[in-house]
């Protein structure tokens, strides 16, 4: 997901959809410790998306004081 992806979504959407990443992001880490996924890569991919989406909510936060 790009930035200007995220900056669409209203606040509701970005706080619904960050609880789905990071319960896909803990699930996805799991069956990777059990046994290995076919591409890795995912894992790193989804945690910057995380990091999006927490990065703009922080500033929609800030900018509304």
């Amino acid at each position: 997901m790009k930035i200007a992806e995220v900056r669409e979504l209203s606040t509701n959407e970005l706080v619904e959809r960050l609880d789905t990443e990071r319960a896909n992001y803990k699930n996805m880490v799991l069956n990777h410790a059990i046994s290995p996924l076919e591409n890795p890569s995912q894992i790193k991919k989804l945690r910057r998306d995380i990091a999006r989406m927490m990065t703009e909510l922080r500033q929609r936060e800030l900018n509304n004081k």
